[in-house]
């Protein structure tokens, strides 16, 4: 489950996250999570999780998006087995390009390099994940083809 870097305009690659990315991986789920009303930043939870992500690339993969270097954007999918296709399939979530970035087609390019990444390494289904209340992302997810889903997401927390 190897990818490529791809190249991509304002000299901006997306590639896998690696253990030097985290900090900036971080920031970016900071940015994000004052956006989504169900979570709150909380830092510590925040490298953890991503620390488990990155040291267990079976359960999943974080893609960065770097723009002269530096990251500016990431995603975060996560492998699941499905019962209904049969196989390994894909749930995204933690889209996010920096407030400064967006508006210039990388946010499209790092979701579609995700998907690249499932569809090359055989999974039929790409779920995601976005705040019902965020309109601007909803749309955006349209546009890339994602539909909504006769399923209903409930959670419980303990």
């Amino acid at each position: 489950m190897n990818a490529k870097p791809a190249t991509i305009a304002m000299n901006a690659t997306i590639d896998f996250a690696t253990h030097a990315d985290l900090e900036a991986m971080a920031d970016l789920l900071c940015e994000l999570f004052t956006l989504e009303s169900d979570f709150r930043p909380e830092r510590d939870k925040q490298l953890r999780g991503l620390r488990l992500i990155l040291d267990n690339p079976r359960i999943g993969r974080l893609f960065v998006l770097r723009v002269e270097g530096k990251v500016a954007g990431m995603a975060n999918a996560l492998i699941t087995i499905s019962t209904a296709e049969g196989g390994p399939v894909l749930l995204v979530e933690d889209v996010i390009v920096k407030a400064g970035f967006r508006g210039r087609q990388l946010g499209r390019r790092l979701v579609e390099h995700v998907l690249d990444w499932a569809r090359a390494n055989g999974m039929p289904r790409v779920t995601l994940l976005a705040d019902k209340d965020n309109a601007p992302a909803l749309a955006f997810y349209e546009r890339l083809g994602f539909a909504p889903s006769a399923m209903k997401v409930l959670r419980k927390t303990s």
